[in-house]
């Protein structure tokens, strides 16, 4: 098929059909106000084959076989907890990914992701512009599924218009439902999948099968699966255009040497229409098919120079090289390039790309800092954690005996799978001893404490003291705890209260 009979109709009469004329005022009415909003008009991308289809062909079937069957793998795992790889269980509040497993008071690895992902996506851009925008964005994949199931019901773009210009035939009816059918599927499946993260799956399946899975289970999927279905059948480009913020960020990420989609205008132009056997010796290389904008996503024309529309897929690139290979021109008048390496291959000095320069250096150290460090506390965080509450009223109880009494309120944080048996004692007080609520009546110097596997224990402690040994009415009190089977020490600096001297 030559260039132009797959340049689209609408194209063609738009290119052919005469500027409107702009609305005068008549005399005596007042001046004819402009819209300040455009009006809508739906993209339709036409289909294209080539490299950055094959790539985004690969990562939306890598990255939607890892949504969806990441809740099915399995792994076993000691106790109560679901043998499922991903799992954030809620009721339990805890994470588990393989064989790690995060409390809440372990939030801040959750913090240390996002800063890993913000400096990542930041490395990236100032590397290679928006290749996550354009390859990887959840908005992006789920946008290009749904473009896909489109294409495959009703046609590719020119047919997409003719048939939504038409009128309502049986035909158009059935395509259109099936369509709308087929997206709705998607969209529940996405919002299973991701409460599947939230749930053990295959239980989830039952439960929802029995109509027994909780409200929170329903309104998830309804949800999720909703935007899924506004947002990549619908909203499509609009959501990369108007509603995301990363576009705006980015723009302060780029510099001269970022590699983004170009046009080399000084190649291209000037531009026109061009039979396959034509000479380009005088002309640009450029023959204004359009085949660039009609398989853009987002209906950028890259000719035009960057854009915030542009998401950088690459989509163009593989259009533009097909018309060039028809024409026996060298491929890359639409390219990844910097506007360094543009400028020097305008005037015929071509220079390497310059990937090390200051911010891809910070961007890369900061990247291996964080991953250091989050990987240094993985291997040797505790797997126990103690509180300890003073009593706040009374202070101090004064017994029989003279001797004062403070009470506190002991937790063990047991975060193995197994149960555990902890040796307390308490140290700087001297003569001081204690009893636990529950664990026998009379006071000592040491006790044992037990403990379930993934559990709070959570004890009673009274610590009895002769005045006189007391320095101040503050006194400086560690409760020193052992695990019995792992040696691990723990200890906590509390105080013991007195009425001072």
């Amino acid at each position: 098929m030559s260039v132009e009979e797959k340049v689209a109709p609408e194209e063609k009469a738009k290119a052919a059909a005469p500027a409107a004329p702009k609305a005068k005022a008549h005399k005596g009415e007042g001046p004819v106000k402009e819209s300040l909003y455009a009006d809508y008009h739906k993209i339709h991308p036409r289909h294209v084959s080539g490299t950055f289809r094959n790539i985004k062909n690969f990562l939306n079937i890598l990255l939607l076989g890892i949504y969806f069957a990441g809740p099915w793998f399995r792994w076993e795992r000691p106790g109560t907890a679901p043998d499922q790889m991903i799992l954030i269980d809620l009721s339990t509040q805890r994470g588990y990914f393989m064989g790690i497993e995060i409390w809440p008071q372990e939030v801040y690895y959750l913090t240390g992701l996002l800063i890993l992902g913000a400096v990542g996506l930041f490395f990236f851009t100032a590397l290679l512009g928006r290749v996550w925008c354009g390859f990887t964005c959840i908005q992006t994949v789920f946008t290009d599924v749904f473009v896909t199931v489109e294409r495959w019901l009703e046609g590719d773009r020119n047919a997409r218009i003719k048939m939504d210009r038409g009128p309502w035939t049986a035909n158009k009816f059935v395509r259109k439902t099936v369509k709308i059918a087929v997206w709705l599927l998607i969209s529940l499946a996405t919002g299973f999948g991701w409460a599947a993260y939230f749930n053990d799956a295959p239980q989830l399946v039952v439960d929802l099968l029995h109509l027994e899975a909780g409200w929170g289970v329903y309104t998830t999927i309804l949800l999720v699966g909703g935007f899924t279905f506004v947002l990549a059948g619908w909203a499509r480009e609009q959501v990369c255009i108007y509603m995301c913020p990363w576009p705006r960020f980015q723009a302060a990420m780029f510099d001269e040497d970022s590699l983004i989609v170009t046009y080399e205008k000084w190649r291209g132009e000037p531009r026109g229409f061009a039979k396959k056997d034509a000479s380009f010796e005088t002309r640009g290389h450029c023959v204004d098919c359009t085949l660039c904008v009609q398989v853009c996503p987002t209906g950028t024309d890259i000719r035009d120079g960057s854009q915030l529309s542009c998401i950088g897929c690459g989509l163009c690139i593989d259009a533009c090289d097909e018309v060039m290979d028809r024409f026996n021109l060298p491929r890359g008048l639409i390219t990844y390039d910097s506007n360094n390496r543009q400028i020097a291959r305008a005037k015929g000095e071509p220079i390497p790309h310059n990937f090390i320069r200051a911010r891809t250096v910070i961007y890369a150290a900061l990247l291996v800092i964080v991953s250091a460090v989050m990987a240094w506390s993985l291997s040797s965080r505790s797997r126990l954690e103690v509180n300890v509450l003073h009593e706040r009223s009374p202070l101090f109880v004064a017994l029989s005996d003279g001797s004062l009494r403070n009470g506190y309120t002991f937790k063990i944080l047991n975060m193995g799978s197994l149960p555990q048996t902890y040796h307390l004692k308490l140290s700087g007080l001297e003569g001081a001893s204690l009893r636990v609520v529950g664990l026998g009546e009379e006071d000592r110097k040491e006790v044992e404490l037990p403990v379930k596997g993934d559990s709070v224990g959570t004890f009673r402690v009274y610590v009895t003291a002769k005045p006189e040994l007391l320095k101040s009415k503050a006194t400086d009190l560690i409760f020193v705890l052992s695990n019995t089977a792992t040696g691990e020490v723990k200890e906590h600096k509390s105080l013991f209260a007195g009425p001072g001297q």
